[in-house]
Order: structure tokens, then C-alpha cells, then sequence
């Protein structure tokens, strides 16, 4: 079964235990939701025509359930057509064909333009559903004309779900039953993101998170209080055809139960709200998700010389490759979502905003990365941007190589310089590019290997300090 639909089937099995009251949905942050509705239906014994106006315009029609919630009544839908026509005036005029309305027109009387009511009556309204239009037919006092006599002046509708998508269903039923129906379907037209807010003290590595949930509603229908359910994680989606939260904190992060509840669901995340909320169509709605603080998140500077020379399984025996590199060195944050944290939990993909406290109690913006979906106790690392007072420098001070006895010697000198008033840490990084098979002879600091192709200094440099790290690697193959 297709994931999605398994999805739909699951969600509408929780909610058969009671009717429901109020439409319930399920945003996930791919750009589509799955909503569940109540549908009134009286059916008499045999075919029956329903027609129901709540669909968005975005629905596939094709997943569409329809379904007694209780699982006691037997019905079968024969068919389902689907109308999402953009509203226009022959459509207008479609829904009036047979009848007399009022059409409003302009004549000339004694040099004065007189405004004037014609009765019309619609024999053909010109309207083709998918297919553009042709020429109405209209009777006027007992003749007929092949245009509109004037502007249409339409009577009240009643209320506007002749407008809307509709679905309209044969249904066959064993007897005579009215009940309350669960409809549900997927759309597209909803999307929902978090972002974060990390907001640091004016010195310090610790920072106060704060999550926020923002829901989008493009499906051109409103949801007035409904129960909402947010979806993350990837969901294998085939995407359609185009058709013609303040909170207390204790040690960890803190998910109220009054705004916002997480729990695992299925191979995902699902994050509730718990008291219904209206959602209308073009409006962007925030929830306030997650607080915690005092999370440790230390600044970590990061020099990457080199970091495009990479390397891609063939020798590398060019003298010149690699000399020039870059000067910049890398504002990184580094924590942990753990509880011993004020973390430990799921956290969604979305924008991370970073904020320092100046000295005159104000914030100011200091950068921001993305994260991808992290659960509990992984390692989040973002790049906040490059520092002004440091900066790096990477100079090949040696090559030498030997094709008939297959290697190849290589150094290097980088210079660290800190015109900060304290001193500073600096990971240095180098990629060792040009084979597989390396071995460092010489070397001025002590370096950790992080994988195959990587080495790694830490450098500590004090203010106004130069500190030159040198290395010299062998190659052979």
C-alpha cells in the first residue's frame, strides 16, 4: 500500500473510537496534509446522490476515504466526480441555465446614458467545463440572441458552496440510515517548518532555545477549529500530476502539554496541538514549540585552508594544485541534543537564528544555518559566518616526487593570526588530496585523523599572536 494512504488509514483508524465533531489535519512538511472532516449523510434504501462542498482545492481525489467512523453501516460509493472549476461568469451562468435572472444595460435616451434592467432568460450559458467556452443563447422577450444582453446580475446563491470543490458521489445503501460520515483525503497546499531562536548571554558558550512551529494554509479552504497534527521526516511522496509556544523548564527541554505535544509514529515524528485552532486559507499561523536554557553550545573556530581540494580516487601529481587557498576561518556551534543538555528531543529541520545579548541588554543578530530532522542525543553543528579578527593563511613550502619509485613528499606552513583581546582555539583542517595511501613525517602540533583523507590541528593562539603550523606528508602508490 502506499505509504501516504497507510498513513491516511492509520489516522483516520485512531480517530473511529468517536465521531468527529470538528476536521482534524495532518500537515507534514513536504508540502501536503492529510485532512479527516465529518460528513452528515442521509441515505435512503438504493442509489443515492450526495454532493459535499468541503474539499480543498487541492485535494487528490483519488485518495479520498469515505467511511463510517463506528464501522457499523454498509454503503459503497459507485462513483465520484470531482469539480475544482475556476469560478467565472459562465460558470455563473451554467448553474442558471433554464432560469430568467436580470441583466443590467446602458442606452442612450436624450443624449443621457439611462441605466436599464433586461430579463433574459439562459438557454445555453456558453460555459464548457475544461474546455474554454462557446456562444450563450439567451430569450428576450421571445427571441433569441447569441449574446449576453447586458451584465448578468446573478440572485443570491444562498451561501457560497456552489463556489467551492466539490464532490459529488452515487451511493449505494442497504437501507435507509443517516449518520455521521468521515471523509479523508490527501492535499497539497499546506506546509508547516520550524525555526529556532538561540539567544546567548553577552559572554559565555550557553544559549536559550526557543522553537517555533509556523503552518501555512494555501489550500483555498478554511479549517475552523481544528484539531492539527504536524508530520516530520521524509515520507516517500509521488508527487501529483498539475490537473487542467512561553514554558517552564525543568533541566531539559521543555514541550508543554498545553501547547505542543511530540511522540514517535510509525518511522517519524508527530507534534500535536492539543486545543483545536482555526487555520484560514492564505494565513501563516506560529506555535511556540520548544524553550529550554542554559544549552551549551560552544563556539568552535575552524580553519579550512584547502577545503575544495578534495580527493576523487586518481593520482594528483600537479606541483601547482593547491597553493592558493582560503583566508577565511569558520564560526561554528557545536551541541549536543541530549537531556543532560536541557535537550533530548525530536527536533524538526528548520532555520536556526543565532542572537548575543550586547552590553546595553539589546540583541543582535550574529548568524544563522540550517539543521535537517535530529534526534536525541545527535551532534547539531552549524556555521554562523567567518570572524573579523582571525584569519589564516596556507602556503606550500615543499613538493617533491618520484614517478619511477611512486612517491611523492609534500609541506606545508599555516599561519594563524589572532587580533582578538583573548585567546582562541582553531581547528585546522587538511584534506590530504592527492592519493590514498599518505603518511605524515613531520609535523610541528599533534593532529588527529578524522577520516581517511583528513587530518585535524587544535591550535590554541593568544591575542596579537602569529602561531605557524608545518607539516610535511609522504605519498606513495
Amino acid at each position: 500500500m502506499n505509504r501516504i494512504l497507510l498513513c491516511l488509514a492509520q489516522t483516520c483508524a485512531i480517530a473511529s473510537s468517536t465521531l468527529l465533531a470538528s476536521p482534524s489535519l495532518t500537515i507534514y512538511n513536504q508540502n501536503f496534509a492529510v485532512v479527516r472532516d465529518s460528513v452528515p449523510l442521509d441515505l435512503k434504501a438504493g442509489l443515492n446522490e450526495i454532493r459535499y462542498g468541503g474539499a480543498t482545492a487541492h485535494v487528490e481525489p483519488d485518495s479520498v476515504i469515505l467511511r463510517d467512523p463506528a464501522d457499523k453501516i454498509a454503503f459503497q460509493i459507485l462513483e465520484q466526480d470531482y469539480r475544482n472549476d475556476p469560478v467565472s461568469q459562465e460558470l455563473l451562468l451554467s448553474f442558471f441555465e433554464g432560469k430568467t435572472i436580470d441583466f443590467e444595460s446602458v442606452r442612450m435616451k436624450d443624449n443621457t446614458q439611462v441605466r436599464c434592467i433586461i430579463a433574459g432568460k439562459i438557454l445555453r450559458s456558453g460555459y464548457v467545463p475544461g474546455a474554454g467556452s462557446e456562444q450563450p443563447v439567451i430569450e428576450v422577450d421571445g427571441k433569441l440572441q447569441f449574446t449576453l444582453p447586458g451584465l448578468p446580475l446573478f440572485p443570491n446563491l444562498g451561501d457560497d458552496t456552489i463556489l467551492k470543490p466539490s464532490f459529488n458521489w452515487r451511493i449505494q445503501s442497504a437501507r435507509a440510515v443517516r449518520f455521521d460520515a468521515e471523509i479523508g483525503y490527501v492535499t497539497g497546499g499546506f506546509s508547516w517548518e520550524a525555526a529556532y531562536n538561540l539567544v546567548a548571554p553577552e559572554k559565555g558558550n550557553t544559549v536559550d532555545w526557543i522553537g517555533w512551529i509556523t503552518m501555512n494554509n494555501q489550500s483555498g479552504s478554511a479549517f475552523r477549529d481544528a484539531r492539527i497534527k504536524l508530520m516530520a521526516g521524509d515520507v516517500n511522496k509521488i508527487e501529483p500530476q498539475p490537473r487542467v509556544m512561553a514554558m517552564r523548564v525543568l533541566g531539559g527541554a521543555v514541550m508543554d502539554k498545553s501547547v505542543v505535544t511530540e511522540k514517535a509514529f510509525d518511522e517519524f515524528h508527530l507534534y500535536s496541538l492539543p486545543h483545536p485552532a482555526t487555520l484560514r486559507d492564505h494565513q501563516t499561523k506560529q506555535v511556540e514549540f520548544v524553550r529550554a536554557a542554559g544549552v551549551i553550545a560552544p563556539v568552535i573556530y575552524v580553519f579550512d585552508g584547502a577545503s575544495a581540494n578534495r580527493f576523487y580516487g586518481g593520482l594528483n601529481n600537479d606541483p601547482g594544485y593547491g597553493r592558493e587557498g582560503n583566508r577565511k576561518i569558520m564560526i561554528t556551534r557545536e551541541l549536543v541534543n541530549a537531556e543532560s543538555n536541557h535537550l533530548g528531543i525530536a527536533l524538526p529541520k528548520g532555520k536556526l537564528r543565532f542572537y548575543r545579548r550586547n552590553d546595553d541588554g539589546q540583541l543582535e543578530f550574529t548568524g544563522e544555518d540550517q539543521i535537517d530532522h535530529t534526534p536525541r542525543n545527535e551532534t547539531i553543528r552549524v556555521t554562523t559566518g567567518t570572524s573579523f579578527d582571525l584569519t589564516g593563511e596556507r602556503r606550500q613550502t615543499d613538493f617533491r616526487t618520484d614517478n619511477a619509485q611512486k612517491w611523492m613528499d609534500e609541506t606545508f606552513a599555516l599561519k594563524l593570526r589572532n587580533r582578538k583581546k583573548e585567546s582562541v582555539s582553531i581547528r585546522v583542517v587538511e584534506h590530504l588530496y592527492r592519493w590514498s595511501n599518505w603518511q605524515i613525517l613531520e609535523g610541528s602540533d599533534a593532529f588527529k585523523k578524522t577520516d581517511a583523507q583528513t587530518i585535524e590541528f587544535r591550535v590554541t593562539v593568544r591575542p596579537d599572536e602569529e602561531k605557524v603550523v608545518t607539516y610535511k606528508v609522504h605519498y606513495s602508490w
